[in-house]
């Protein structure tokens, strides 16, 4: 058998390791929370900057006066593929 002190040493090594185990894996959940939500962040300025850059090429394409909405009466089938033939050379 194992004297108290033994005993003594051998606890107080095992709780340590468990306290040391629970506080390193709260910084390890913290670290990871924060980056998560700064990855979050990041894709939506990136959701945001690419929903900004569409809305202006759909406003300067309506510039030109081609309506592109079939059920519009004013929708003219000629003029849109003159219009597609013109952007793509």
């Amino acid at each position: 058998m194992a004297s108290t002190t033994v005993n003594v040493v051998r606890y107080t090594a095992l709780l340590g390791g468990v306290f040391y185990g629970i506080v390193h894996r709260r910084s390890l959940h913290k670290a990871h929370d924060a980056e998560v939500k700064q990855h979050a962040i990041h894709e939506r300025e990136h959701l945001i900057a690419e929903a900004k850059e569409a809305w202006k090429k759909k406003q300067e394409s309506g510039k030109d006066g081609t309506i592109t909405d079939p059920e519009d009466p004013r929708f003219d089938l000629e003029k849109l593929i003159a219009k597609w033939e013109a952007e793509s050379q």
